[in-house]
């Protein structure tokens, strides 16, 4: 007799998401085992929406992020980054035209921006849902391995794609909604954080969207496996147990410390030494799955928010959704669900 870990799935929906959860356990101890190249920072892919996006100036570069960079020595650089439509770069978004400034999840050591990749998926049907929001784009931040690009590397980008929609296209902040899922979400966090502590030229967004946001890179909540934690065994996303290679390689020689109390990395750290606040971030919608492994760093970061931005805040979570489940069509009723809350949320 098989006996599923959630009620609600099906059999082939629980053989789906054990199998995803090998496959992520082994790619964050590998690295990418695809047979061919994924795209990259290091180039753009022709006929794909795709432009070159200039290094963010030094101008806009604070004292506190270079303090940040001073480990990694991380810096800016030329990146690409995509539009979806493919085409809708050809012509400049209207004022009122909102546009989702995508970040791709992948835990900061495999995905990519690329409209063609499974994490596409999102910006792509996200625009299918929402009739007022007519264009995407996701910007190919580094990725981390072991010997580059560690932390603050994908936040010098994030900026980057941002200070392109901003300064070099002219689209106002109060028209991006940015957008990110699991790693992409912690990166829109710390990209937010920085928009507000640092008044540069660049302006707060309208609004943030986390879809399963990955929100302690820490190890503050690392549990013991037992009955009482199965859930561990139920989500393909192994976190918080069976991707510390990659937050090696995120943190660099930034190390453990910087991930429990540093509020670019970990605002959901447990430590107690951590000080955060989310006072002046945008209305924030925040979007989980109630069978996935970060829903309790999840709920605590929806705490801290919630303090700070009270009705500004709001939250969803589908109980049988595993992590990042507007992924995959066949988490149903789910996907559907939530992506129904977004569209409401963003035309409100």
């Amino acid at each position: 007799m098989i006996r599923r870990p959630r009620q609600s799935w099906s059999v082939s929906r629980t053989v789906l998401v054990q199998l995803l959860r090998q496959l992520v356990y082994i790619t964050a101890k590998t690295g990418p085992i695809l047979p061919w190249e994924e795209p990259s920072h290091r180039k753009l892919v022709p006929n794909s929406g795709g432009v070159w996006v200039e290094p963010l100036p030094s101008s806009e570069i604070s004292d506190e992020l270079r303090m940040l960079a001073s480990a990694s020595r991380a810096v800016p650089v030329r990146i690409p980054g995509y539009w979806i439509p493919a085409n809708s770069s050809l012509s400049p978004a209207k004022r009122g035209e909102k546009v989702l400034y995508s970040l791709h999840g992948g835990g900061y050591y495999e995905g990519t921006a690329h409209p063609s990749s499974l994490l596409a998926t999102i910006p792509a049907t996200i625009l299918k849902s929402c009739p007022s929001v007519t264009r995407a784009f996701a910007i190919e931040y580094r990725l981390s391995t072991i010997h580059e690009n560690a932390f603050p590397a994908a936040l010098f980008d994030a900026l980057s794609g941002y200070h392109y929609l901003v300064n070099t296209l002219h689209i106002s902040p109060i028209d991006i909604i940015v957008e990110g899922d699991s790693a992409g979400g912690n990166l829109a966090l710390a990209l937010t954080r920085y928009l507000v502590s640092n008044r540069t030229n660049l302006p707060v967004p309208s609004s943030l969207l986390l879809l399963s946001p990955w929100c302690d890179v820490g190890l503050s909540h690392d549990v013991p496996l037992s009955p009482s934690t199965l859930k561990l065994h139920v989500d393909y996303d192994p976190e918080p147990h069976g991707i510390d290679d990659a937050k090696r390689a995120f943190l660099g020689p930034n190390g453990w410390g910087a991930a429990e109390i540093n509020p670019y990395i970990s605002p959901a750290s447990r430590n107690p030494a951590l000080s955060i606040h989310f006072k002046g971030f945008p209305p924030t919608f925040i979007v989980a799955g109630g069978a996935e492994n970060l829903v309790p760093q999840i709920h605590l970061l929806r705490d801290r928010m919630q303090k700070d931005l009270g009705s500004k805040l709001r939250y969803f979570e589908a109980e049988g959704g595993s992590h990042d489940y507007i992924l995959f069509s066949w988490q149903e009723p789910e996907r559907s669900n939530a992506l129904r809350e977004i569209a409401d949320w963003i035309s409100t």
